[in-house]
This record gives C-alpha cells, sequence and structure tokens, in this order.
C-alpha cells in the first residue's frame, strides 16, 4: 500500500520549490474550499475586520476572498513563485520588502494593505514579527509537513 510509506514520506524544502518551479502542483485548488465555504460563519463568529492566518498559504484562493470581505489576511509560504503567482492571478498590486529579522525573509505586501505574505519558513517566523490572529485556516499545511516537524509547526500557529 502506498498508504504507509508516504504518512512518513519526507520532504525537502529544494523537492517542495522544485513542485512550484515546476507546476506540479496537484495539491493547489483553483476554487474556494467547500468547508470553509459551509463553516465561515463559525470562523468569524459574527466579527468583521479579523487578521487570519494561513500557514502554507501557497497561492490559496481563500486569501483574496476573505481580504475582499474586509479581513486581513498574513499567509507563510517558502515558494517566493507561489506568492507572486498568487499576486499575479489575481491581478493584485503588491511591493515586496525584506524581513530584517528573518534572514533572506521577504513580505510580500498588498497595495491595499489587508494581505501580507512572507516568504520564509514557518519556523522563522513569532509574534513579534507577526502579531497576534484572530483566526487561522489551514486547508492542507498540517499534512504538507513533515510528520516528525508537525507538532513544531503547530506550536508556531497557536
Amino acid at each position: 500500500s502506498e498508504v504507509g510509506p508516504q504518512k512518513e514520506r519526507v520532504v525537502t524544502e529544494e523537492e517542495w520549490l522544485q513542485k512550484w518551479e515546476t507546476g506540479n502542483i496537484g495539491f493547489h485548488k483553483e476554487q474556494r474550499h467547500p468547508l470553509l465555504q459551509k463553516h465561515l460563519d463559525v470562523l468569524l463568529n459574527g466579527r468583521s475586520g479579523l487578521r487570519i492566518f494561513f500557514p502554507l498559504c501557497g497561492k490559496a484562493v481563500e486569501m483574496k476572498w476573505l481580504a475582499d470581505m474586509g479581513h486581513s489576511v498574513v499567509g507563510v509560504e517558502v515558494s517566493e513563485q507561489a506568492l507572486k503567482d498568487f499576486f499575479s492571478e489575481h491581478s493584485l498590486p503588491y511591493y515586496e520588502e525584506p524581513v530584517p529579522e528573518i534572514s533572506g525573509g521577504k513580505i510580500f505586501q498588498s497595495t491595499s494593505g489587508n494581505i501580507s505574505l512572507y516568504c520564509c519558513s514557518i519556523y522563522d517566523l513569532s509574534s513579534s514579527i507577526v502579531g497576534k490572529f484572530d483566526g487561522v485556516w489551514d486547508r492542507g499545511a498540517l499534512v504538507a509537513v513533515n510528520p516528525r516537524d508537525r507538532q513544531r509547526s503547530v506550536n508556531c500557529i497557536v
């Protein structure tokens, strides 16, 4: 069975970046996730103007959807290609700046200011850099993280 070996598969950062560079991103979905649409009221809980975190965001279409509703979106993704594709595919103007606290880290910020995407490892982020969040949307980040690193990645989010 493929399930056993795949369950413990370790994907290197280089392999992940290669997937984005070659467009081998079958995990990316062009449509909003139906569970987020169905349970959006649970995430929002009647609140507006939330800060919502997207770990390993890729170019998730839900980021623009929530930003269009007036929420602030903060994502983190190691692939610069994914972040540039996100802004390009949604025709969103943006600028990029280095993140001084993160060696080699960059932030891609929409000119409207409500979408901030960090290009770095999730393990390089801290609340002193990105602040606090009102909610988190993880469509598949946890399963993309190597099994031995899952608890560490959860600790970065909470």
